[in-house]
């Protein structure tokens, strides 16, 4: 920073405190009468050096307090309000330093003039004009922008990203989806943009099934307040929403009632679970590892892989077709009681109290996932999620499966996706995964397929483009390795327990106060550019967050994918019919 830049960083607003310690890192200043700090301002000041270069020290107030000097009782404030004891008050603020330049670690001189950091004052102060690719997250309490280093997402120098925060207060998944809307839109992709993907699992109501309609309560100044961070205010362009069948209709309709276009149906067949070796997956509980059937799971998988063969929409296994879920899980059962093939399935090894654990926790899974693994539906008909097949944004909805059924669908979707990414050999394009209630799917203690699939995500995803957008009530609950290896880390509304965890001890003091009073909308981003974490509200959303604010669908959702599926695809077809076959 020159002189010149010194000379109009902004409004003079007082001096560094001579009665308080002043390090390089932390000092206080004295609030001058008729001016104000508040917490998150950006403030700048220098210290002259004998034959050196001025230093410049700028910061984040982080803590304000005032005080009468003069008062030496507690009483004596009503005297001073009453004008019979001499007295003034004095405001004075922390300033918690985010930059010097040039690098010369020396302490302020009490004394010095502080001034409010504006414009380019302010964008050194916060590192933001070294960001080359900058991301807009929302307003600072300035009303200025405040801006996301991109080489800590996309995977340059970095990548992931943990939010924390009560559920339907700290909005984690309204900001996770600002952030991709921010990432497609603001152009820091470049071309990689067209070809971004993102997958969103959506657990909780309809709410997020409406991203690509306009939001009726769209006002002017929210359109403002997006053309302020270089966004235009609109729904997400290109959207494909899948949701599992209805319970008991063997034509495979999706199981929603608000959005009746643009919806298709996923499900997995049974040679799928079969030659996939999806069983693993049924039993994805953390709680499931610590039971020794596991391995009377692992034995049964490769046994369903190695003699399970394709046969008119379901699979033969020994000469018997099995055509539902049900009669596969009957069959395993049978085979399992029977003394002669037990081994044969479990292993010998194994004893009968396990392989009797294993079948009781198999055939309770028979009621949710029925509508999942399919033997009546065509296997040529369109129901695979594979965003690299879909539109850029693949919301999956999960809201209306139970709880082992909604493990299943994220461990063997994630399963499939990290896959293909590893296979491509390649970085780009991007794929973002949104997930909530990820302390359910990675928990600190304990193992599962899911947690497998999220750490190996979350520890080499960086490398193939896989970027992981986590959101948690509690990060205290979740992986430590995944959320160390979030680059970025945001906070909303907490829980003061919660608050007090080692999880958030990047925020300063005050701001895991405040992270108890914040209000939805307000976020805390702590990124590794900035060493504090900055507080920021983000707008409105312009796209529908509910069927009661949804515009207008556009025309690409009025047809969905198993609309232009062959009509002729029958069950058992297996995708290998020709022209010449009977399609009855």
């Amino acid at each position: 920073m020159t002189d010149a830049d010194l000379d109009s960083p902004g409004e003079a607003v007082g001096r560094v405190l001579g009665t308080a310690d002043a390090t390089p890192l932390q000092f206080w200043t004295a609030v001058a009468p008729g001016s104000y700090l508040q917490l998150d301002d950006v403030v700048v000041t220098r210290r002259d050096l004998p034959d050196r270069e001025p230093v410049t020290i700028a910061g984040v107030v982080t803590q304000v307090r005032a005080r009468h000097e003069g008062a030496q009782f507690d009483s004596d404030v009503f005297a001073i309000a009453d004008g019979t004891l001499p007295a003034m008050v004095q405001e004075a603020a922390e300033i918690t330093t985010t930059r010097v330049d040039p690098e010369l670690y020396v302490p302020p001189t009490p004394g010095a003039v502080v001034h409010r950091a504006e414009g380019d004052a302010r964008a050194r102060a916060l590192h933001f004009d070294r960001m080359e690719r900058r991301i807009p997250m929302g307003m600072g309490r300035d009303g200025v922008p405040v801006y996301l280093n991109a080489d800590f997402l996309d995977g340059s120098r970095g990548a992931h990203v943990s939010i924390s925060g009560i559920s339907g207060v700290a909005t984690k998944t309204s900001f996770a989806t600002f952030l991709l809307y921010s990432v497609f839109r603001s152009g820091v992709l470049g071309g990689d943009a067209v070809n971004a993907k993102a997958l969103i699992f959506n657990v909780k109501g309809e709410d997020l099934l409406f991203l690509d309609h306009p939001n009726t309560r769209l006002d002017e100044p929210t359109r403002a307040a997006y053309a302020k961070l270089g966004l235009s205010a609109g729904a997400f362009p290109d959207v494909r929403v899948y949701a599992p069948p209805r319970v008991g209709d063997a034509a495979g309709t999706p199981d929603v009632s608000s959005r009746l276009t643009g919806v298709d149906s996923f499900y997995w067949t049974l040679s799928e679970f079969c030659t996939d070796r999806l069983l693993p997956y049924v039993f994805a509980d953390a709680d499931d590892e610590r039971q020794q059937y596991t391995m009377v799971v692992h034995s049964v998988a490769a046994h369903l892989a190695r003699y399970a063969q394709p046969a008119d929409g379901g699979v033969s296994i020994d000469g018997v077709r099995l055509g539902s879920y049900g009669d596969l899980v009957d069959h395993i059962v049978d085979q399992l009681n029977d003394d002669e093939t037990r081994s044969d399935w479990a292993g010998s090894a194994v004893g009968l109290g396990t392989v009797n654990a294993f079948a009781r926790r198999l055939i309770g899974s028979k009621k949710d996932l029925a509508r999942l693994i399919r033997g009546d539906l065509a296997a040529r008909r369109p129901h695979s999620i594979n965003t690299s097949e879909s539109a850029q944004v693949t919301v999956v909805d999960l809201h209306n499966l139970p709880d082992r059924a909604q493990r299943f669908v994220v461990g063997v979707t994630l399963k499939s996706e990290f896959e293909r990414k590893e296979k491509s050999g390649t970085a780009k394009p991007l794929l973002f995964v949104v997930l909530d209630e990820l302390n359910k799917y990675a928990p600190r203690e304990g193992s599962s397929p899911i947690k497998e699939v999220l750490l190996d995500i979350a520890e080499r995803g960086r490398s193939l483009g896989v970027i992981l957008i986590g959101a948690q009530q509690t990060a205290s609950e979740v992986e430590r390795r995944i959320v160390t290896n979030s680059a970025i880390r945001v906070v909303g509304r907490l829980d003061p327990a919660e608050a007090s965890r080692p999880e958030y001890g990047f925020l300063p003091p005050a701001q895991r106060q405040r992270a108890l009073l914040a209000k939805p909308g307000t976020m805390f981003v702590n990124q590794p550019d900035i060493p504090v974490p900055l507080c920021l509200e983000f707008p409105f959303p312009a796209w529908a967050t509910r069927v009661s604010e949804a515009g207008r669908a556009p025309s690409e959702t009025l047809r969905s994918i198993t609309q232009s599926a062959d009509p002729f695809a029958v069950v058992g077809s297996g995708g290998g019919t020709t022209d010449d076959d009977i399609p009855f």
